[in-house]
């Protein structure tokens, strides 16, 4: 064999060999192509179903997420809640103490304040918390919109109008308990306001009268204080400017005047001439002239010890006299007096909570009724005559304003005429401060039974609790549901209009259906 042909045969049995190693190789590749198309299915399969179970775990640790955060702030109000009770507990307890009222008052508010400090400083805490959570939800959304492929509009949607929803009912719970919380303090607080200046006052009653009894020894005594033909008794009127009864009444001669400081002196200057047995014009004279010394002298130190009592100072030398007369002056059986001191630490106490000048506040009330004491004497409503001697003995405009508008003669321009108003209708209207004779009680309940009475669809009114309160009942079958609430109203503004009375009356009108069966 030659060499050519030795060459053709290795160059044949060459590309056979390639030809079969290729088709070889093409096998190999489609079978690995095969396999790796089958793993990658697989791969993708069980990379949908671990997505799944993310976002899954991811849900039910947003659920769990946010249970824990609603019961952690129910029991932060819970825990809020027990520590209110609990204070209210406490001031309950401590109003019990009447004799140490300020000292507890005191204890109370800084209690109030610590309390105050503790709830500020748990919601600055709550807040830190909620922000901590919002960032903790922030993130859990971010992943939820990552796994579950939402949009971010659609995700945000769906949180806001499920934290919308929780946020509504918690607001509503804190601010109805706010509410009952505020309502409960401020009855609570304003009670021990009026009870602490009523009892700094201590008013009594004192008999709304325009006569003095003066005790004679014996029915000689009564001859010398006559006179011979009524001489004495005549110069005794002449000097003192009062009348003198004498009666058959034994051991008794009654003096009577309507200014009560004149009435004074006339009683004092008897009693100083029955002490000294001796009754004539020229020793009436000199005991009057000396007695009505005294008097300026004990109506100046009544009205600086009146002041003294208020905590007023710098009070004008003519407003001391006029509040010294006021000791002989009484409304509705109140003392006026008595009524501007009990005001003033109304007012001054008003003023403490408001924030405002209590000083100025309690001068305001102190002096509001300063009228009344020559009112009798000039033209014009105490509040008027109040305010021009006020203005001439230099007071502030605001006093004066006070002084002139505390019924509502003029406009009020400030504060504190409004806390003065009201302080005067606290102390006029609280239990126990005024008393009425007989004839204008009776008097006035028959005219708030007749006021009720007037309205049409009333059957029958009843004025009760000392006229505090009318009772009206209406026909059923004439007067729905709205009309009797306007009836209500209509009633309580006619009171308003007609009638003067110290404090509120409250009308409780009654509509009711009663059905009656019986069975034989």
């Amino acid at each position: 064999m030659s060499t050519g042909e030795v060459v053709g045969i290795g160059l044949g049995c060459l590309i056979v060999g390639f030809a079969l190693g290729r088709w070889i190789f093409q096998k190999i590749v489609a079978g690995r192509e095969a396999d790796a198309e089958t793993r990658a299915g697989e791969i993708v399969a069980r990379a949908e179903e671990r997505a799944e179970t993310i976002r899954r775990e991811a849900e039910v640790r947003a659920r769990d997420e946010q249970v824990t955060r609603r019961e952690a702030l129910e029991k932060e109000q819970e825990a809020a809640r027990a520590e209110v009770r609990n204070l209210e507990r406490r001031l309950s307890k401590k109003e019990d103490a009447l004799e140490r009222r300020e000292g507890e008052a005191t204890k109370r508010d800084k209690q109030l304040s610590q309390q105050e400090k503790r709830l500020a400083d748990r919601q600055v805490t709550l807040t830190e918390r909620a922000k901590g959570l919002d960032e903790r939800e922030e993130e859990i959304d971010q992943k939820l919109l990552e796994v579950a492929e939402l949009s971010r509009e659609e995700a945000e949607a769906q949180v806001l109008s499920r934290l919308e929803e929780e946020l509504a009912v918690e607001r509503d719970k804190l601010i109805r308990a706010s509410v009952e919380q505020a309502k409960e303090d401020s009855e609570a607080r304003s009670c021990e306001i009026v009870l602490t200046a009523i009892q700094r006052g201590g008013t009594a009653h004192m008999s709304e009268a325009t006569v003095s009894t003066v005790d004679v020894p014996n029915d000689e005594m009564k001859g010398r204080i006559i006179g011979r033909e009524g001489r004495n008794i005549r110069a005794f009127e002449q000097a003192t400017g009062v009348d003198v009864i004498v009666d058959d009444t034994p051991g008794v001669i009654v003096v009577s005047a309507f200014d009560g400081v004149r009435r004074e002196i006339a009683r004092r200057t008897m009693v100083q001439l029955i002490k000294d047995g001796r009754v004539h014009p020229s020793r009436i004279e000199e005991v009057v002239s000396k007695i009505k010394k005294d008097m300026d002298q004990y109506l100046k130190e009544t009205g600086k010890k009146a002041c003294a009592e208020a905590g007023i100072h710098g009070v004008h030398g003519k407003l001391i006299d006029l509040l010294g007369r006021l000791r002989f002056r009484t409304s509705y059986g109140q003392n006026v007096l008595d009524h501007l001191v009990e005001t003033a630490h109304l007012g001054g106490a008003m003023a403490a909570e408001l924030k405002l000048d209590v000083k100025l506040a309690k001068r305001a009330c102190f002096l509001h009724d300063i009228g009344k004491a020559i009112d009798h004497e000039v033209e014009g409503g105490h509040p008027a005559v109040g305010a021009d001697v006020a203005r001439r003995c230099g007071e502030k405009k605001i006093v004066v304003n006070a002084i002139a508008s505390h019924h509502d003669d003029v406009e009020m321009e400030s504060v504190y005429a409004v806390i003065t108003q009201v302080c005067d209708a606290l102390s006029a209207g609280r239990p126990g401060a005024r008393r009425e004779t007989f004839d204008r009680y009776i008097e006035r309940l028959r005219r708030l039974e007749d006021v009720a009475s007037a309205f049409p669809g009333v059957e029958q009114a009843f004025a009760i609790q000392a006229g505090r309160e009318v009772r009206v009942l209406v026909n059923n079958s004439k007067v729905s549901d709205k009309l009797a609430m306007k009836i209500a109203r209509d009633i309580a503004m006619e009171i308003e209009k007609e009638l003067t009375y110290p404090g509120e009356v409250r009308v409780t009108l009654v509509r009711e259906t009663r059905v009656v069966e019986y069975a034989r």
